[in-house]
Formats: structure tokens, sequence, C-alpha cells
């Protein structure tokens, strides 16, 4: 057995290609992969469009203190008796109206809600900018555990393809002391039964590794059928030394650079503003509207000519209520013609408007009060919401901490177990080889190790992600 070649393995298993792999399989470095994720991850796609609806709300809050302006043009049919809208009569005669009118409304003081509904819309819109780094963040740490996890389980794999390595060099050895007959040939049959054990684990941690990058396939919505792989980096043991940081600077200092809180923040803020927004419904609203218009009916088929009219006697009286003795005056009729166009009477119906609106909030069904209340719960609930999102940072940071911390002494001491399992398992492979130990003492041995071996990498990999995530909330670039 040659312990040596186990050790190898283990230092240099980093930058080696396993078996399994092909060398036509494209491999993705960690940060082609983050950013891969970050431009088509569904949930950071869904935060974008959430942030497109808050800033296109803040742009419609903006515009909103614009003067309005609207355009109506009508058209319509009328049977029966009905009054014409040119002539005010009444007549019996289908009618054709139509007409066109402009009008444009400004507000000039609604108890500064428009001001207020800005101020709250600008906030909305920052606090989603910081949730989608929250969603782009999430994405990252998920990445960078799933990239972890393949380079260890490839590891797992490397320890176990060298372990039936040497199985079957201890049963090339075997194999000749028992043919002459220094062994017994029943150590040969325990060997090759070892060796299918050996072939079982190398089947299980080449179908974890294929499982894990399925899993960070899914991970970035690539097809289960595409060729893919990673690369695997070379880690420098000197650059994942324990933070210097206490868990409580750790957090002191995720609470200024982690979006979430951030956004907790702002949700506050936007709340505070909104119970303004509510409470200036009780104040008297002054607005400026002006209007035009014009109209045309085809019931008014005469057009005033505009030259002399018929002057006609009329009556208006009788001199102390004597019939014989009336009051006469004159009264003109103007002239008309035939043949009154849509455009002339558009023309001579134009009519304009101006004036001020003051509206006074008194009664509206309790509604006024009501949204008062519901803007106080919702800043209740926005202050409790970022009470939230402090502590459950804070935990997260203490759990990851203390995870750091075992994962440091784990590591360390499965340091120290493959160190004293290396020379228990040498000693134990000579004495096996000259027969001084049994099959049973020799399996134990070379159990004991490779478990060992496992463990460690276990211990090393947890140690060197739960670092990542203590950097990570340090405001450090997520890198390996």
């Amino acid at each position: 057995m040659k312990i040596k070649k186990i050790l190898l393995a283990f230092v240099f298993i980093l930058t080696a290609n396993v078996g399994f792999t092909q060398d036509s399989v494209d491999k993705w470095s960690l940060e082609e992969c983050v950013n891969y994720a970050l431009e088509n991850n569904l949930t950071i796609k869904n935060a974008s469009l959430e942030q497109q609806i808050n800033e296109a709300n803040l742009k419609q809050s903006r515009l909103s203190r614009i003067p309005s302006l609207n355009f109506d043009l009508f058209n319509s049919w009328r049977w029966g008796r009905s009054i014409d809208p040119t002539s005010n009569l009444f007549t019996t005669d289908r009618i054709n109206t139509n007409g066109l009118s402009g009008s444009s409304n400004v507000v000039i003081y609604n108890g500064n809600r428009q001001v207020n509904s800005i101020r709250r819309d600008e906030l909305l819109a920052q606090a989603g900018v910081y949730d989608t780094q929250k969603a782009k963040n999430d994405v990252r740490l998920d990445v960078v555990a799933a990239y972890v996890q393949i380079i260890f389980n490839k590891e797992l794999l490397s320890i176990a393809e060298q372990q039936l390595a040497t199985t079957r060099e201890q049963i090339k050895r075997t194999a000749k002391m028992v043919e002459v007959g220094s062994l017994p040939r029943v150590n040969l049959l325990d060997l090759q039964s070892q060796e299918a054990t050996n072939e079982v684990d190398v089947v299980n941690a080449e179908n974890n590794v294929n499982l894990s990058i399925l899993q960070l396939k899914q991970m970035l919505l690539i097809p289960a059928s595409e060729s893919f792989d990673i690369i695997t980096p070379e880690f420098d043991e000197a650059n994942y030394a324990f933070v210097e940081e206490s868990s409580e600077e750790v957090f002191s200092t995720a609470l200024t650079t982690m979006p979430e809180v951030k956004s907790a923040e702002l949700q506050v803020e936007s709340a505070e503003i909104n119970e303004k927004i509510a409470k200036g419904a009780n104040i008297p609203v002054l607005t400026l509207g002006a209007q035009i218009a014009t109209n045309f009916s085809s019931a008014n088929e005469f057009r005033p000519t505009g030259g002399d009219g018929i002057i006609f006697p009329d009556t208006i009286g009788f001199v102390n209520n004597n019939p014989g003795q009336p009051v006469i005056t004159e009264r003109e009729i103007p002239s008309f013609e035939e043949g009154y166009s849509i455009l002339e009477q558009w023309e001579d119906n134009f009519w304009q408007s101006a004036g001020f609106n003051l509206r006074i909030p008194i009664f509206n069904g309790y509604q006024t009060r009501t949204e008062q209340q519901r803007s106080k719960i919702r800043k209740m609930q926005a202050e409790v919401q970022e009470q939230q999102v402090r502590q459950q940072l804070r935990q997260t940071i203490e759990t990851a901490y203390n995870d750091a911390e075992a994962a440091l002494k784990v590591y360390e001491s499965a340091q120290k177990q493959v160190q004293a399992l290396e020379e228990q398992f040498r000693t134990t492979e000579r004495s096996y080889n000259l027969g001084a130990v049994n099959y049973v003492d020799y399996q134990v041995a070379s159990y004991n190790l490779f478990s060992a071996i496992s463990d460690l990498l276990r211990g090393k990999y947890d140690y060197i992600f739960k670092m990542k995530v203590l950097d990570f909330y340090l405001g450090n670039e997520l890198k390996l």
C-alpha cells in the first residue's frame, strides 16, 4: 500500500481533472456561474420588474403636478321630442348633433399630498433597488454553496478512486504471495470483496458529483442535456484565516452594507409619509380649471345672415289698462338664410370658461378616517418588519459565526486525526503483508483512514464556505 499516493491525491486533486469528465465539456468558473445566474434567475427578474413598477409610479407622481389636458369629440342621433342644443327649442325631428370640447385642470393646493406622494414613491423606488440587490445576494450565496458542493463531491470521488486503486494494487501483491504460499487464499478473496465494495463507492461518488452538477445547472436554468462542468480553483489556506472581527462587529458592519436593512428603513420612511398623505385628505382642495367647447345640430338649418332684419311692431302694454291705447315698440327679427354647415355652427357656437373650484371634505362615509387608521397600522407593520430584518440578520450572522468557529475546530481536529491514522495504517499494512495481522484489522485501518480523509475534506469545505459567508457580511466580494 503506497500511502504517498493518497497524500498526493489529497494535495493536488483541486487542480486535477477527474476521470469521468471529458475534455470537450464546457467548464465554468465561479464568476461565470454567478454572472450567468444574475442575468437569468427568475427571482431577480421578478424583482427587477417590481422595480420598474416603482419607477413608473414615481414618474406618474411627478407628472401629476402638471395641468391635465383632455379633448373630447362626440356625435349622436336623437328621435322624438327633445331640445335642440343650439336653439334650446323643442323639436320632434330626428336630430344629429356633434361637437368638440377641451378641458384642463391643475391642482393649486391639496394639503401637500402631491409633494408627499412624490417623496413616498422616491423612497419606494430606492427600496426596490435594494430589494433587487438582496435577491442578487441570495443568488450569489446559493451559487457559491452549490459550486463548493461540487468541488467537495469531486474530491470525495477522487478519494474513492484512489482507494479502489490501492485495493487493486494490494490484490496484485497478495495474489503473488498466495501463489508462493506466503499467504492463505482467503486473504485474496477478502481483498476481491473489498474491491467490489470500493467500486460501489466510486459509483456512488460519481452519482453525487453528477447530482451536485445537475443542481447547479438547475439553479442556472441550464438544461440537463447540455454539457457542463466547473473549473476547480486553487485554494490557498492563507486566504481563509478566521475573521478578526467579533460577531457583534460583523453585525454592525452588515447593518451598513446589507441591502435588506436599507430597504426596510426606506419602507418605514415611506409608511410615515403615506400617513401624512392620508391626513392630507382632510384638507380642502383648490383647483383651477378651464374649458372650451362648440357643437352642431342638424335641426338648425338656417344661418343668421348678419344683415338688417325685419322690423315688426310689438305691443308691450296698455295705457291705464285701456285696450284702446296700446304701447307699441319695434322688434327686429334677424334675417336668416338656409344652409348652416357644421364648420359654421362650430365657429358660431364656440365658447370658453375658466374658474376656481374649492372642495371641502366634510363627510365621505368614514373613508378618510379609515384610510388614516390603515396608514398608521401600515407604518407600525413597517417598523416591525424592520426589526424583524435586523433580528434575522443578527441571528444569521451569529449562527454563521458559531458555525465557522465549529467548522474550524472540526477541520483542525480532522487534520490531526488523518496524521495519526496514516501512521497507524502504514504499520497495519506492513504487518498484513507479512501475515502478522488478519484482513479484518487491515480493513478497519483502511476504512478509518479513508473515512478520516473524507471528514477532513468535509470539514475543509464546510469551513471555507462559512468563512466566505462571514466575509460576505463584512461587505467583501463573494469569491473563492
